[in-house]
């Protein structure tokens, strides 16, 4: 086989400085400059600036940080762990429930709401033997309170069996699409 190259220099006569290697110039004990890419000005460079330019930054450009940003995908929701934070958010949720009707039920008590009412419907309803219907006493603080306290429970229930129910069907329907695609962004 023959080489077509032609002649190729010898490379143990090298005595240069290798790639990486500092240059002879420096003193040992100076800090290591890296070699720029844009050298200094020549004294007898052209008005045009094509021969030892220097490189200077925009003084217009504004040097606002990058904001790094990832696109990532839910590929899949544990239904046992949706079901443990739905069933916490599902009871606070309860409790609140049962506080705003307590109170609720307090403050239209002490605006007279009950009594109003309630003469308007006995009136209505009542005749000369009998006083009508009592709507203070069927919409008493503990009855309301015990209602109120069932449907919380009831919407405890249904909250996390849904929730639990709804991370099936999401990780049934990523498996065909893909899952849900977010953009998150990092702040600074």
């Amino acid at each position: 086989m023959t080489d077509t190259r032609g002649q190729q220099p010898s490379y143990e006569s090298y005595n240069g400085p290798l790639p990486g290697e500092r240059t002879g110039a420096q003193q040992p004990g100076a800090p290591y400059h890296p070699p720029q890419a844009y050298g200094a000005p020549a004294s007898g460079g052209t008005a045009g600036g094509q021969t030892g330019a220097v490189r200077r930054p925009r003084t217009g450009a504004r040097t606002t940080p990058r904001t790094r940003k990832a696109r990532l995908r839910v590929a899949k929701a544990d239904p046992w762990s949706v079901m443990k934070v739905s069933f916490l958010l599902s009871i606070a949720l309860g409790i609140c429930t049962i506080v705003a009707a307590a109170v609720l039920w307090m403050v239209m008590d002490a605006m007279g709401v009950f009594s109003t009412v309630g003469g308007t419907i006995s009136e209505a309803t009542g005749s000369n033997e009998s006083n009508g219907f009592d709507l203070q006493s069927f919409l008493s603080l503990p009855r309301v309170l015990m209602f109120t306290s069932v449907i919380a429970v009831i919407d405890v229930v249904l909250m996390t069996a849904l929730a639990t129910l709804g991370a099936f069907i999401y990780n049934l329907s990523a498996g065909f699409v893909g899952g849900v695609e977010l953009t998150l962004a990092e702040d600074e």
